[in-house]
């Protein structure tokens, strides 16, 4: 139920922004998820919806992705709430990537080892030079999802960018890409929307 959640804002489909507190069933690859936009979020989680409206009712439309319910959820689980992400859909793949890109050799790139840990079929390229890496794999609910790490001495070149773009480019099939992006980490975000990414809401992924 959470991948057509997924596959309707792929699709462009905005939810109505109507306050409504969806709860569905924990999606593969992780013990829950919270994923909200504008007035409208998504809990998708092994637990009594009930329960969940009971939780947000004194603030549907931003309850369920604050501190206080991220937390009941984490207790009634039993697993933790990972970071606040913006998530964020990749454009149409372009015909041929726009920057150069060799296949990354099997590493211990902390990038890749923690890519992981996290998702499967993953694969990883490197710009020729070794300054800046491309991730892509996939996530929960089979979600193909990519990252990008650019070193701190080429910062600023637009790599981040020139990354993000090509990233549709390498994907093994026709498919929805994402890509999940800490607030916090503007570089990283500028990257993404100047690439054409579309930001679609924001999530909280459980045992992350």
């Amino acid at each position: 139920m959470f991948l057509e959640v997924l596959d309707r804002l792929a699709a462009g489909e905005t939810p109505p922004a109507d306050a409504s507190v969806t709860t569905v069933p924990a999606p593969l690859g992780a013990p829950a998820l919270v994923v909200g936009g504008t007035a409208w979020h998504v809990v998708a989680a092994d637990v009594d919806p009930a329960w969940v409206t009971a939780q947000v009712a004194h603030d549907p439309v931003a309850a369920p992705l604050g501190a206080r319910f991220l937390a009941a959820l984490a207790d009634r689980i039993g697993v933790e709430p990972g970071v606040l992400d913006a998530v964020l859909v990749a454009p149409p793949a372009p015909l041929r990537p726009g920057v150069p890109l060799l296949l990354a050799e099997p590493g211990e790139h902390p990038r890749v080892v923690r890519a992981r840990r996290h998702r499967t079929d993953v694969r990883a390229w490197t710009t020729p030079d070794g300054s800046a890496l491309l991730v892509l794999g996939r996530g929960v609910a089979g979600r193909w999802e990519a990252a990008i790490e650019v070193n701190p001495a080429a910062r600023g070149r637009g790599l981040g960018t020139a990354l993000a773009a090509a990233a549709p480019a390498m994907l093994p099939e026709p498919a929805p890409l994402w890509a999940q992006v800490a607030p916090a980490n503007v570089a990283s975000l500028r990257a993404f929307l100047a690439a054409g990414w579309r930001p679609v809401g924001a999530e909280v992924l459980f045992g992350s």
